[in-house]
């Protein structure tokens, strides 16, 4: 049996603050009279009765342990590493954060309703507010860790000071459970591999837009070579054209000419004619 020098505050308030709410105050009282030390049996009899939805928690990092040294080891990784998440990652694992915290309260009002209490939806929406204030602070871990709560912890609204006045007894990390921090290897690792999943994503990106490029261009290329080879077709009927043009317009010319030397001895014969009749009619007029 340990010595009473060697048994602290906390260790008292650790065992009294796992008992049901009903029986607290006589227990206390009991054990303060127990002590040797006035000093230390005034303290303990100052132990406040804890509220009912501090006592559920307490019951749950008693008898729970290892689930809500889980959660909290969980909620410090989270903590470290959330300025390296991205917001559609960060939200993911907020629903998942609050998924976890409902279930962890629903399972410690079970446990505290199998001891004899009553639980009402109040309490134990007041117990997920605790546990989700230890979800976003490392002091709230703490003292949801330690199993001395007084009253429930709000996530937002409260400081150190006020959540460490929640707690019976010195909050500090030798006497608390306190989850195992990230060790800095696996903090760098994680942290090194979403910068390669990154990296990994971005080449992925970069290369869907090389391929459509290159789909583009393909598609423009054969666009363009179906329109050089219409338009080549297009010359070539052009320069047919034009041979066929040029080759009329030639023998017109020769038309033309043949014409002209027709029209010349045409000219000559009308010339020869009218003089004949000119002739003629002068022999005419003589008789």
């Amino acid at each position: 049996m340990a010595r009473e020098a060697d048994v602290t505050l906390e260790d008292i308030a650790t065992e009294l603050y796992a008992l049901p709410p009903k029986v607290f105050t006589a227990a206390r009282d009991a054990r303060a009279k127990q002590l040797a030390d006035a000093a230390r049996a005034k303290r303990v009899r100052a132990l406040r009765k804890p509220l009912l939805a501090a006592w559920v928690v307490n019951l749950f990092a008693r008898e729970q342990a290892a689930a809500l040294r889980g959660a909290l080891e969980l909620a410090s990784e989270l903590r470290e590493a959330q300025d390296d998440l991205d917001a559609r990652a960060l939200s993911a694992l907020g629903r998942q954060r609050r998924a976890l915290v409902g279930a962890l309260a629903q399972q410690a009002s079970e446990l505290a309703s199998a001891r004899g209490e009553k639980i009402t939806p109040a309490t134990t929406d007041a117990v997920e507010q605790t546990l989700n204030a230890a979800m976003f602070r490392a002091d709230a871990a703490l003292a949801v860790a330690s199993g001395r709560l007084i009253r429930p912890l709000d996530a937002a609204g409260e400081d150190s000071a006020e959540v460490s006045d929640a707690v019976a007894g010195d909050l500090d990390v030798a006497s608390a459970a306190v989850p195992a921090p990230t060790r800095p290897d696996e903090l760098a690792a994680r942290r090194a591999r979403k910068a390669a999943e990154d990296e990994l994503r971005s080449a992925e990106r970069a290369l869907k837009k090389a391929e459509q490029d290159r789909d583009a261009l393909e598609r423009k290329a054969k666009s363009v070579a179906e329109k050089s080879e219409r338009l080549s077709a297009r010359i070539e009927e052009l320069e047919q054209e034009l041979e066929r043009t040029r080759q009329e317009l030639k023998g017109r010319e020769q038309e033309s000419d043949e014409v002209d030397a027709l029209r010349g001895d045409a000219r000559e014969r009308l010339h020869e004619a009218q003089q004949d009749v000119s002739t003629a009619q002068k022999a005419i007029d003589r008789l």
